[in-house]
């Protein structure tokens, strides 16, 4: 059964920084493009940054860009997402997904290729 699962969320002061972890279970994530999409509350769900299979090329949303750092270890199974400089408006449930790259995002692929997410709060 393929499984994505993220970890590293959690409250945070505005200014702060937190690492997201995605690992997968069942899956080489090492055969797939990455990304993170989050979902703040009313909203809808938001493409952050992407990977390439081998970590070669990385994307970035405009509201991301210069803050978060998406990185991967292919020996691990894990595809990181390091934010920095966190901003109220970055108050999200964040998930991983595999997919392909598209226009400088990823596409994820079905449902199944989700994790469930993990909440980041930042508070001013």
């Amino acid at each position: 059964q393929v499984q994505l699962v993220e970890s590293g969320g959690g409250l945070v002061q505005a200014g702060g920084s937190l690492r997201l972890s995605c690992t997968g279970s069942g899956l080489a994530l090492s055969n797939y493009a990455m990304g993170w999409f989050r979902q703040a509350t009313g909203k809808e769900r938001e493409f952050a940054a992407a990977i390439r299979w081998n970590g070669g090329s990385t994307y970035y949303a405009p509201s991301v860009k210069g803050r978060f750092t998406i990185s991967r270890d292919n020996g691990k199974n894990t595809v990181d997402l390091e934010m920095d400089s966190l901003k109220p408006e970055d108050t999200a449930v964040y998930y991983c997904a595999a997919g392909v790259i598209r226009g400088g995002a990823l596409k994820a692929y079905g449902t199944d290729w989700w994790g469930k997410g993990t909440l980041v709060t930042v508070s001013s």
